[in-house]
Parts: C-alpha cells; sequence; structure tokens
C-alpha cells in the first residue's frame, strides 16, 4: 500500500502492514500500531465486552501488537496507562458514533471496485466543481450525491472537489473542524458509501478531489494530545488553534501520520488528487517543505493514474507550482483570488474589506488572463505588507479561477449567491470570462443552475463552544462596513442552529426552474471543450486590450494563422466603437469575424443579439454581454475601389 511504510518486528515475525499506524484486519485477527510516547502501557480495548490486548513496546513511542477477537466491523478503543478513559484510535477509518466514540475496524479490501480502467486527470482541460455533501441533496448523503451526478457530467464538469468529508463533531458542519483525518464521517454513510460514490464517479469520467485540512484540528473531538504533545507547537501562530508540528523535536511521527493520510485517500478510497486547505498556515522550515513531500506522495500512491494537487494559499505563493528543483512545492494550480475580487467589485460595485485593493476594470481582468495574480508582489494596502510573487510563465491552468466558493458566499452575510447581487447580463458576461479564459474555472454547487438556496456558514457544537464561534464568525465578518452595523450584525444566521444548515440545500429541481442558466453554462464548457483555440490554455496564448470604461477584449491565438478567436465583454452601456486604432481587432487575414457566441442569446435569458460590425466600419458591443467572434469563411466582399483590401459585406450571427 503506502510508500516506504516498514513491516514491523514481532515474536520473532514479520507483520505485513499497509500503514505505520493504526489498526487492520489481517488473516486470523488485526494487527494495531500507534505512537504514542505519553504513554508508557497501551492497551487496546475490543468494545462492548471484549479482550483487552496489551500492546508492545517498542522502545520508539510506538506500541504495537496482534489482536485477538477483533474483527471486521468490530469496536475498539485505546486505554493509556491504565486511565480509565478510553481514546478512539488516532487513525481510525470510521467513526460510527461520532468523535468520542469507539472506532470501528474497517476492511479496505471486500469494496468491489469497478474503475480498473481509470487513468485519472491531470489538471490541464478540467473544469472543477465544489461540492458540500451534507448540503448537495436534501438527504445529504454520498448515496444521494451519486444520483445527481450524471446531470454533472452532461453539464461538462471534469472534477468534483468535496469539501472536508473527516469526521466532526455534531450534527452538521463544512467540515474545516475535523478530528479523525481518516475516518470519512458517519453523516454521510459508511466508508463503503462514499467509495460507491468514488466509483461511480469514475464510471461517468468524472475525477474526485478531497478537500483536506492539514494545518489544525477542530477543537471539540481531538484527542491526539492524549498520545503525544509533539502533534502540536507553539513556535507559530494559527488562526484557527494549536499549529501542526512538522518542524520540531520528535516531528518525525508528525509528519509520517499526515504523509500517510494523503497517500490513504488516494489508495483506500482511489481518489483523484487534494485540496489543500489554507497552506499558508502549514509552517514548515525544513527541506523538504512537507507540501513537497505530500506532493511526492500522493503522485507515488496514484502510481500510473494522474493525481491532482490544488493548493488555497491566500498570499498567493506562486511558487506552490513550481516544481521542487525549482524551489516549489509540486502543487497543480491554486486558487487564484485575485480574480474572484475584482470580479466581484465589478459586479456588485462593493470594495469593503479585502475587495478594497481592487477595482474591477477591463484592464485588472485583461491582466488576469495574461499573468493569472494581479498582485505580484505590489503593496497591498488592506494588509499593510507586499502581496504575492512572480508568477510569469506559470502553465495557464494552474490558475483557479471563480466567481464563487463556499467561504465567498457564506462572507456576504446572508449566504447569498452571486446571482442576487448583480444583473443577470453582466453575470452572464463574467461567467463567460470565466469559463472561456485560461485558467482552470471551477464552479460551486448550485451555480451552475442559479440556486435560490444561501450558503450560509453552519457547524453544530456543544454550547459553550457554539457561542464562541457565533462571535467569532460575527469578528470576522465585521471587517465589512456595511455588516459591522447593528442592522445587520444583529441579523447574522446563527451558525449553531439546525434552520442555517437545512436552508443551503439544493433545490435540483431548480434545473428546470432556471434552465436558461443551466444552459449558458452548458454551452460554454462545451466551447471551452470543444473549441481548439479555447482548449489549448498556452502561456502566451492571448493578448487584450481595453476598449472603454468597462469594456474589453481578449485574442486567444490559435496555432494556425487566421485561427484565432476574439472574446468581447462589456460590462457597462452599449458601447460604439467608431475608431478601432488597436490591432487586437483586427480580422483574421483576407478574412472577417462573425459570432460564434453571444450571452445575449434568448436561450440565455438574454434580449437577442445584433451584428457588431456596423456599416461604414464602426463596431457596436452590447451592453453587459459577451460575444465570442471567430473567423467567418466564404464571406461575400466587395472591391473598396481602388486595389486595397476587401470588406466583408456583413458578418453574420450564429447564435
Amino acid at each position: 500500500m503506502s510508500a516506504a511504510v516498514p513491516p514491523v518486528e514481532q515474536a520473532q515475525s514479520t507483520v505485513e502492514r499497509g500503514w505505520p499506524i493504526g489498526v487492520e484486519p489481517l488473516p486470523g485477527g488485526a494487527h494495531a500500531r500507534v505512537w504514542a510516547p505519553k504513554a508508557k502501557r497501551v492497551e487496546l480495548v475490543v468494545e462492548p465486552d471484549g479482550p483487552v490486548t496489551v500492546l508492545d513496546d517498542e522502545g520508539n513511542g510506538y506500541f504495537s501488537g496482534a489482536v485477538t477477537g477483533l474483527e471486521a466491523g468490530g469496536l475498539y478503543r485505546f486505554r493509556l496507562d491504565g486511565g480509565g478513559t478510553l481514546y478512539p484510535d488516532p487513525m481510525s477509518r470510521f467513526q460510527p458514533d461520532g468523535p468520542h466514540g469507539p472506532s470501528q475496524l474497517v476492511d479496505p479490501h471486500r469494496f468491489d471496485w469497478t474503475d480498473r480502467d481509470w487513468r485519472g486527470r491531470s489538471i490541464k482541460g478540467q473544469v472543477i466543481y465544489e461540492m458540500h455533501i451534507g448540503t448537495f441533496t436534501p438527504e445529504g448523503s454520498w448515496d444521494a450525491a451519486l444520483r445527481e451526478l450524471p446531470a454533472l457530467a452532461e453539464l461538462g464538469v471534469t472534477v468534483l472537489e468535496l469539501m472536508p468529508v473527516s469526521e466532526f463533531p455534531g450534527r452538521f458542519g463544512w467540515g474545516y473542524d475535523g478530528v479523525n483525518l481518516f475516518a470519512p464521517t458517519r453523516l454521510y454513510g459508511d466508508p463503503d458509501a462514499m467509495r460507491r460514490f468514488v466509483d461511480g464517479a469514475h464510471r461517468l469520467g468524472l475525477a474526485v478531489i478531497l478537500d483536506v485540512v492539514y494545518n489544525h484540528f477542530g477543537p471539540d473531538g481531538n484527542y491526539l494530545k492524549c498520545f503525544a504533545d509533539e502533534y502540536f507547537t507553539d513556535r507559530y501562530k494559527n488562526d484557527w488553534g494549536e499549529a501542526i508540528n512538522f518542524d520540531g523535536p520528535d516531528s518525525g511521527p508528525v509528519r509520517e501520520f499526515f504523509l500517510s493520510n494523503a497517500a490513504y485517500w488516494i489508495e483506500e478510497y482511489h481518489l483523484d488528487g487534494l485540496r489543500l486547505d489554507a497552506t499558508q498556515s502549514i509552517f514548515d522550515s525544513g527541506e523538504p517543505h512537507i507540501l513537497t513531500e505530500i506532493s511526492r506522495t500522493v503522485r507515488k500512491a496514484a502510481g500510473d493514474r494522474a493525481a491532482i494537487l490544488v493548493g488555497e494559499n491566500e498570499p498567493q505563493h506562486a511558487s506552490m507550482v513550481k516544481q521542487a528543483d525549482e524551489g516549489g512545492c509540486g502543487l497543480c494550480a491554486i486558487w487564484n483570488d485575485d480574480f474572484h475580487h475584482s470580479a466581484m467589485v465589478a459586479l456588485t460595485g462593493r470594495m469593503e474589506a479585502y475587495y478594497t485593493d481592487y477595482r474591477g476594470t477591463p484592464q485588472e481582468f485583461v491582466s488576469a488572463m495574461k499573468h493569472g495574480f494581479l498582485y505580484q508582489g505590489q503593496w497591498y494596502r488592506w494588509q499593510g505588507k507586499r502581496r504575492g510573487m512572480p508568477a510569469f510563465g506559470l502553465p495557464r491552468p494552474a490558475f483557479v479561477t471563480f466567481l464563487q466558493n463556499h467561504d465567498q458566499i457564506a462572507n456576504s452575510a446572508r449566504g447569498l449567491r452571486v446571482h442576487a447581487l448583480t444583473s443577470p447580463g453582466r453575470l452572464r458576461a463574467m461567467t463567460a470570462l470565466t469559463l472561456l479564459g485560461p485558467g482552470t474555472p471551477m464552479l460551486f454547487q448550485g451555480q451552475e443552475f442559479a440556486a435560490g438556496t444561501p450558503f450560509l456558514y453552519f457547524a453544530d457544537h456543544k454550547p459553550e463552544l457554539a457561542g464562541l464561534v457565533e462571535n467569532g464568525r460575527a469578528e470576522f465578518l465585521a471587517q465589512f462596513p456595511s455588516i459591522a452595523s447593528s442592522p445587520m450584525r444583529d441579523g447574522l444566521p446563527k451558525p449553531h442552529a439546525e434552520e442555517s444548515f437545512i436552508r443551503c440545500k439544493l433545490d435540483h429541481g431548480e434545473r428546470e426552474t432556471n434552465a436558461h442558466v443551466w444552459a449558458l453554462h452548458r454551452d460554454l464548457l462545451r466551447l471551452r471543450r470543444e473549441d481548439r483555440v479555447f482548449a489549448a490554455q498556452r502561456v502566451g496564448g492571448l493578448d487584450g486590450a481595453v476598449l472603454g470604461e468597462e469594456a474589453f477584449v481578449l485574442r486567444i491565438f490559435g496555432e494556425e494563422e487566421g485561427d484565432d478567436r476574439l472574446l468581447l465583454v462589456n460590462l457597462g452601456r452599449d458601447l460604439t466603437l467608431s475608431v478601432l486604432a488597436e490591432p487586437l481587432v483586427a480580422p483574421p487575414r483576407d478574412g472577417a469575424w462573425t459570432v460564434l457566441w453571444s450571452s445575449e442569446e434568448p436561450l440565455y435569458g438574454g434580449c437577442g443579439t445584433g451584428p457588431v460590425e456596423q456599416p461604414g466600419g464602426a463596431w457596436r458591443l452590447p451592453g453587459q454581454a459577451a460575444l465570442v467572434l471567430g473567423p467567418a469563411r466564404d464571406f461575400l466582399t466587395k472591391s473598396d475601389g481602388t486595389g486595397g483590401n476587401t470588406t466583408p459585406v456583413i458578418v453574420v450571427s450564429k447564435g
């Protein structure tokens, strides 16, 4: 199984384990191994009334031994130094009663996978869909989510990015306060239900990557410090809890724990990669960096399958997507917050808090399409420091571009989705830019049909912790002056209220109700996939220019001469360009432009599209719209009478 797992010597025989820690079923019983340097004696207790096994002290902080009376499906916990408290396994594969209950022995080999020919997906050409299993369907289960996947495959989605599923306390939550990193939460189904989901996704051609939290543990149900204080360190500041000890004394077993977790999801659940949460809070001053080791471990675990590694990194350190020999971490892609922030300013006009340093101008969008990040080392007023680092020359797919994600929707106080904050025309145009741009586009669940349900912050905690979480959430949102005002703050949804969770569950019937929004996303993703110029995602494959106060053009260059595309975006009023002193709008050699796609088609809820080129040569760009132009073929021409260039009689719209 996992890479570099040494066999455990015990009683003159060698026990072949899959992982360096945890309890594993073996012929004739089970075998346990746990890192517990804090203890002098470790016992495994089979529940409810099973035998007790005293594990052997290996002399290096680890305790191990064969276990009797425990079979797959059986429950167990650990007792440390003869105490009265029993603790779940740090590497528990399942917690059927939640993080405070016993662990269950799981046989990972009994599931009958059907994806033996699946080879995964590399990052180029992908369309990511972020989803939260608990709210993706009314049932909030793996099996219910699986039933909706054919529609996503038809839409053009290729990669499912699952919000964290590791076990966490309570009845509902986002998953970022997980405490049992190897155990898929009981709330969505058992481990085999998750396997059915992944297996079914692969049958549809959908890759599945998992959002993992390697920067902190949740505040309730984390028993790791009962086994070893060395899991954590106070040498770094972490906004969400104690920092993980990746580089301090006795950090070797800690690194082993997380590297095993990364490989575990790839091997035992056939996942196609990971999304790494808040990597700026994964602290490691050593070499190689833990992120580099995670990258290598995931790829080794994937074997001949392609693997995708995406990082969330608020400072936007471009080095994360460079190879280790270039000073990087070897990830495939990184979230592009700059693009999101600029887009939200353009769509809503609001420039509060972390939107302060963006203007939503045409030049920002041209720069984002050409260079990825907008801040690559410049001064960032909101934080009072420089932001980013040079990202020139990085592959275009390395930038994950989005208009919505779980954080950003929830940060609108009422959990409003972007369609409720802007006009339909502007949103259609910005959607076109996002889905046709050279980065890797990402949708958030329900975005594809303008879901009427909000996405709020919800977390079910015990009362004393729930109050702290509610206050902390309000303090975070207070960076927005409009939310900090008394009427808004007083009306913030309570994270621990079940209503906050229930309100966020999607109604997939809205796919039909809002069929025009679904059609918009479907057709854009088809164009992105099937048009060879958009599909290329080449470095240096486009240029752009500002055409007006709220209008710009991108020229995406084809590999063959005369095979370019124009993406015209006008977020403002109708614009007539009587002077076209801009070479990027020049027609293909001996050719002319024709409209290949328009956001104003009635199919999408638009008002229709007229000719772009007007009599006399002026161009008219409809307001709050996006158009795709391609080379016209076999168009009628007339001579200018002096032997010069010919001009098209009409530019035909294909709709």
